[in-house]
């Protein structure tokens, strides 16, 4: 969820009943402290807590250094990522990568359980390819290191986000642990994650992509599995408002530049998720010129909708 995990996007998720959001994935190195995109994924002012940050890396030193500048910017837990399968992640042998050395792994998390006293947790994948699924393994490895939360997308580093989620891997994994388990791939609806709960004996669900454009999906899943009982689907001037809101927030925090860039794509995914989908609108909000001035014209798109 790197570019989309964002602040406003985690506030926005929050306020849709989400129990826990994670930052972007960061990398937090000294030289790279002073840049513009450390400067806007370690900004946390005004969120509510817990505050997750997602560290990334391949090394456990780098790795624990990371943990502790966290815990400095406000981290009250801290996710190691190790799920990521993009292959600028990958290449410098982090993310899912780390699947393939086990004993890196053990060193990695014994390296940053030992070096913070806040909870850590782990994101990961089944395993690295289809013919090596060792998501069970690392999760006693986790265990026995202190890891006190994990999540497990239901794919493979190879599968990057192809083909269907399994579950099975996941629930070998709960069945193997004492520690939480969070289910993660493929839930786009509250019947989903209902029955990927029931399947796995997960203690929860992690809602990503299917967030994108849709973030009513969370208040939705959380009704359903505390009433049994679906929600009435959001207004089309619920839906405005909050992509309106959203729109707003992103401008806010990034300004008018860099902010129209990143609100862009947001409301491509909004427009999904409306009946109608003017086609004027969507051809002129993916060539928007970010140097100008926009957001009248992204209020206006939006407010077409129903």
């Amino acid at each position: 969820m790197a570019g989309t995990s964002d602040k406003p996007f985690r506030m926005l998720c929050k306020a849709q009943g989400a129990a826990l959001t994670t930052s972007e994935m960061v990398v937090i190195q000294q030289h790279l402290l002073n840049t513009n995109k450390s400067k806007y994924r370690l900004d946390f002012k005004g969120e509510s807590a817990p505050i997750s940050i997602q560290i990334a890396g391949s090394e456990a030193d780098e790795l624990a250094f990371s943990a502790q500048k966290a815990v400095e910017f406000g981290a009250d837990i801290i996710d190691i990522n190790m799920g990521c399968p993009a292959k600028k992640v990958c290449s410098k042998a982090a993310g899912s990568a780390l699947m393939q050395d086990e004993i890196l792994v053990r060193d990695i998390l014994n390296a940053v359980t030992s070096s913070v006293d806040v909870p850590v947790t782990l994101k990961m994948r089944t395993g690295w390819n289809h013919t090596n699924k060792n998501a069970p393994t690392i999760a006693k490895i986790a265990q026995d290191a202190g890891i006190q939360m994990l999540s497990v997308h239901g794919r493979t580093k190879e599968d990057k986000y192809n083909g269907k989620a399994e579950y099975d891997t996941i629930a070998s994994v709960v069945s193997q642990v004492e520690i939480p388990v969070i289910a993660n791939g493929d839930i786009t609806s509250a019947k989903k994650a209902k029955q990927v709960l029931d399947d796995t004996g997960a203690s929860g669900v992690m809602v990503g992509r299917a967030t994108q454009g849709n973030p009513w999906i969370i208040g939705e899943i959380a009704h359903y599995l505390k009433t049994g009982i679906h929600t009435k689907t959001p207004s089309s001037e619920l839906k405005k408002q909050t992509a309106l809101n959203h729109i707003q927030q992103i401008h806010e925090f990034y300004g008018e530049g860099l902010g129209v860039r990143i609100a862009r794509k947001h409301i491509l995914w909004y427009l999904q998720h409306f009946k109608n989908k003017p086609q004027t609108c969507f051809a002129k909000i993916s060539k928007i010129d970010a140097s100008k001035k926009q957001y009248q014209y992204f209020k206006n798109c939006i407010n077409e909708l129903n």
